[in-house]
């Protein structure tokens, strides 16, 4: 997720149960050109493996060239971004908008794949539009090619983020019998229960988990206990989340400076310290403060006011 799924993010996902994590998608015009803001995203925790890189593009020899980048940095895997539906990427041929070309799509693949020893995955969606839904045999052929794992989320490009996601023909994916390598399903995975039900139901190898998890890195602990267990774990404390926020913040700081660590971290407070009665007036201060001492106090405030408050389990 971009500007979301930074190296600080990531290490909490990953404390929390997340079994692997990839980074924010770069371009890969951004990283040939040694754009700053593509190779920061290259960094990596040692702490935070298995870990996957993420790119998007739709020319051949830039993809390669930045195969051939990304590698330095020794991930685990390599994933190709053929799902994001956000115009600027989609207008230029890349993410969801290589769905109007699926020879290109598996082409590229293919080539990325002979091109490095690293495993290639593959993120992507149901296809551009309802009367374009083919990604079964899309599926197929990313395998044919050599594709290692393929993450679906259950909508059309067409459909951005509007209506439900279906995991209908992501589970017809994976109950082909051609089909060998895992098959993930993504889109509205924002409850234990939706992820036991995509395993259950649905069949599929396991759920990528993005928006969920945005202030909530607690969502993968709480999944894997429900799988365990099928019951909810109590939700985190008042001085979890403080101690979660501050440690959120510092870590973000010490990776990307002041200035952008204050304010790359403030998407996160509200679903850190949401459903609180009255606190609005703190939340404010938290997302508007560009000082990070004033941030911090911030935290102490709450600390001080709110440090006994329960939040309600979910039976």
């Amino acid at each position: 997720m971009e500007d979301v799924s930074d190296p600080p993010f990531r290490a909490l996902c990953k404390e929390q149960g997340a079994d692997v994590v990839y980074t924010e998608f770069i371009s890969s015009e951004g990283l040939i050109r040694d754009a700053a803001k593509s190779l920061i995203k290259l960094d990596i925790y040692e702490k935070e493996r298995p870990v996957g890189i993420q790119i998007f593009g739709a020319n051949l020899d830039s993809m390669l060239r930045s195969v051939e980048i990304v590698e330095k940095t020794k991930p685990d895997i390599i994933d190709i971004n053929f799902g994001c539906p956000v115009k600027k990427v989609v207008s230029k041929g890349a993410g969801a908008g290589i769905l109007k070309d699926i020879d290109l799509m598996v082409s590229l693949t293919e080539a990325m794949v002979k091109h490095t020893d690293v495993p290639i995955t593959v993120k992507t969606r149901l296809g551009w539009d309802h009367d374009s839904i083919k990604i079964v045999e899309v599926a197929e052929r990313l395998q044919d090619v050599g594709c290692k794992a393929i993450s679906i989320h259950g909508r059309t490009r067409a459909q951005m983020y509007k209506g439900d996601a279906d995991w209908n023909p992501i589970a017809k994916v994976k109950n082909n019998p051609r089909m060998h390598i895992p098959v993930f399903g993504n889109g509205d995975v924002n409850t234990p229960e939706r992820a036991v039900e995509m395993r259950d139901k649905y069949g599929l190898d396991g759920a990528m988990i993005g928006r969920a998890s945005i202030g909530n890195p607690w969502f993968f602990r709480e999944v894997k206990h429900f799988f365990e267990t099928g019951e909810h774990l109590a939700p985190p404390s008042m001085q979890e989340r403080i101690d979660i926020a501050r440690r959120h913040l510092q870590m973000a700081i010490d990776w990307k400076g002041e200035k952008l660590g204050v304010f790359e971290t403030r998407r996160h407070y509200t679903n850190y310290f949401k459903g609180i009665p009255d606190f609005k007036p703190y939340r404010t201060k938290m997302v508007t403060c560009d000082n990070p001492a004033d941030v911090f106090a911030a935290f102490d405030e709450v600390e001080q006011l709110f440090g006994d408050y329960q939040f309600e389990s979910v039976v």
